[in-house]
């Protein structure tokens, strides 16, 4: 039986976050590759911390940050009326802070490759800063923007440690493929776990497969 509950609950997840860290991760890593001077070191290794930090450690000052009896859930609870814990968007809020370095690091080292030179180009002709950014920048770095939003979707798909401890097990609700999978492992379902499993190796290698293929296909250009 398709644990069709658990994938849905997982795409979506994945797709939230993607989008999100999509809309927030673009202008810090613009800051970042252009205008960071002394900040920049430390901001870069706060970024990068989740890729060092064991999953269960994140997951667990999550969720002392985001329980009720904190400060900012307390402040959460107030305002949206639910706990940020043990629901889909403390999963969310979770999943962005946790795939945060695999957006912004693409991000970050295509606009750092684009260099001045077509930015300054196109500012001489009169473009103001935005107009530049979304005819300029952006076009020339696709390739770092398919890398971002691929690495980061599939990377939230994969997740365990930190949306266990943030949202724990509930079905159709915070119960994900990687939950599901460890649940099968547990109760010797290796049946299930085997189907689970290989949908996401296949699914891991066909995304990587497309990024690398279409990058090599599509070289920049500046002329």
């Amino acid at each position: 039986m398709v644990e069709w509950s658990a994938i849905w609950v997982t795409v979506k997840l994945a797709a939230v976050t993607t989008v999100i860290l999509l809309a927030i991760g673009t202008p810090f890593a613009w800051w970042l590759a252009n205008h960071a001077r002394a900040s920049k070191a430390p901001l870069e290794a706060l970024t990068a911390m989740p890729l060092v930090l064991p999953p269960t450690v994140l997951g667990f000052y999550l969720l002392i940050l985001m329980s009720p009896n904190s400060t900012f859930g307390a402040w959460w609870l107030t305002v949206s009326g639910e706990a940020l814990t043990f629901n889909f968007t403390g999963l969310v809020f979770a999943s962005v802070i946790y795939s945060l370095p695999f957006m912004v690091q693409p991000l970050q080292s295509a606009f750092e490759s684009l260099g001045k030179e077509p930015m300054e180009a196109a500012a001489t002709l009169g473009a103001r800063p935005f107009d530049t950014f979304r005819t300029v920048a952006l076009p020339l770095c696709k390739r770092g923007f398919l890398t971002a939003i691929v690495l980061t979707f599939a990377h939230t798909l994969g997740e365990f440690g930190v949306v266990l401890m943030v949202g724990g097990n509930i079905p159709g609700e915070t119960r994900v493929i990687s939950i599901a999978i460890y649940e099968h492992v547990e109760t010797f379902n290796y049946a299930q776990a085997h189907a689970l499993s290989i949908g996401l190796l296949v699914f891991s290698f066909l995304v990587l497969f497309i990024v690398y293929t279409v990058n090599k296909r599509s070289p920049i250009r500046f002329s």
